[in-house]
């Protein structure tokens, strides 16, 4: 099969398409023909060298998330068959014309999306979602997305709005406010700004989202009412940071830590099936929708990742394998 390579650490040049072995399923383990991915920041950390597989995933073939169809299956796969459509997450590997997983986490996608739409689910949805259960987010409360423009930050606001909530988003464009305007998202706020805007409009925050770390906490902390809660997702803004603790204290403040890919396998089928249990429905019936701002073929991957360096897409990237 063919397969998205990482050669050595690097930038987006390292990406080659090689002939690889093809897997083969054993005991409960699913083998899919993956018919398109999607990119993710994990996956430029791990080209460069910093973020490497979990155990038990391809070190060297990125990709977090499929789309496809089972084409070979197990011993002891009990609940699925060849030819059915599937998506889900891995610890990697999905940048391929196959891969494997266990049945477990592999999920049945609903009938109203394609291939490249369902590619653009799994990890973002899945991420969102649970960093909203983390919170213990019930409906009413204001929820602050950072990078709301991002693939997570699109499926935070449909949730969020899905689910009851009121929602306030950061982006560095005016542009991506308005396209997440037309997502449901409530305040919109530059990411220049955003602390002295929020403090303009009396607004405290009960929950939230942070994909920057360090460069926000301070602010972050201010924003959140009383025993308000943060979820930090990512530190693309840095990952050492200052702060008063007395916030903290004086606001009963939570703070949560949470990544999705390294967490233990239990752990993972809890996240999945509670996306499926509560978000599938919605994706089914219209009330949220992936949102795809690119296209790239396989073989295109580095042109992808640069792409994606840039910061320029709204939603997600896709890769389309075949």
């Amino acid at each position: 099969m063919q397969a998205i390579v990482i050669t050595r650490p690097g930038d987006a040049e390292v990406l080659e398409l090689r002939d690889v072995p093809q897997p083969e399923p054993v005991a409960d383990q699913i083998r899919v023909r993956v018919h398109a991915t999607a990119l993710n920041r994990a996956d430029l950390l791990q080209r460069q060298g910093g973020y490497a597989a979990p155990l038990g995933a391809p070190q060297d073939i990125p990709g977090l998330e499929f789309a496809g169809e089972i084409d070979a299956i197990g011993p002891q796969v009990a609940s699925l068959r060849p030819g059915q459509r599937v998506f889900g997450i891995v610890g990697g590997g999905a940048y391929a014309e196959y891969l494997i997983t266990t049945e477990r986490m592999a999920l049945p996608i609903p009938d109203n999306l394609d291939w490249i739409e369902a590619a653009a689910v799994p990890e973002v949805f899945m991420t969102a979602h649970d960093a909203l259960l983390q919170a213990a987010f019930v409906p009413g409360e204001r929820v602050l997305v950072h990078a709301v423009g991002s693939g997570v930050g699109t499926a935070a606001v449909q949730l969020i709005r899905a689910m009851g909530g009121t929602s306030y988003g950061t982006a560095r464009s005016a542009t991506k406010l308005d396209r997440a305007a037309s997502l449901g998202l409530d305040v919109g706020l530059p990411a220049d700004t955003w602390p002295m805007d929020l403090d303009a409009r009396g607004d405290n925050v009960d929950v939230a989202l942070d994909f920057v770390g360090s460069s926000y906490l301070a602010n972050n902390l201010k924003a959140l009412a009383y025993r308000g809660r943060l979820v930090l997702i990512g530190l693309m803004g840095g990952a050492i940071a200052e702060v008063d603790l007395s916030v903290i204290l004086r606001n009963r403040l939570h703070i949560v830590g949470t990544v999705l890919r390294s967490r233990p396998l239990e752990e993972k089928l809890a996240v999945t099936r509670a996306f499926a249990r509560q978000v599938i429905p919605l994706l089914a019936r219209g009330a949220v929708r992936p949102v795809v701002d690119r296209v790239f073929e396989l073989h295109a991957a580095a042109e992808a990742h640069r792409y994606m360096e840039r910061n320029a897409n709204f939603g997600k990237i896709v890769l389309q394998v075949v």
